[in-house]
């Protein structure tokens, strides 16, 4: 199958998916995090298919491996970031 654009891309359309079910689940968070954990949270998965696209859009290899390292970068801010929230949770629920 002939790519024809960063769409078609699977690794894009998975991070799609991370993306609308980060939103999803942040909406569960406490109102009192919105601007703090949950908005540094969302920014983290949006840009990942963010990067994806641009990299794929600069017509260049090198180009295209920065940005897929910037995109794999938000990934791990990303999951340390939905670490803390389990870490917060486990907190919350021991009444520590």
């Amino acid at each position: 199958m002939k790519l024809r654009n960063y769409r078609d891309l699977v690794v894009w359309q998975k991070s799609m998916v991370l993306v609308t079910n980060v939103y999803s689940t942040t909406r569960l968070l406490p109102k009192a995090e919105f601007y703090g954990l949950v908005s540094q949270i969302r920014r983290s998965a949006i840009s990942i298919p963010d990067n994806i696209a641009e990299g794929y859009g600069r017509y260049s290899t090198n180009d295209y491996t920065r940005f897929l390292q910037i995109a794999f970068g938000s990934l791990y801010e990303l999951q340390t970031q939905l670490e803390i929230c389990l870490n917060l949770v486990t907190i919350q629920r021991n009444g520590w």
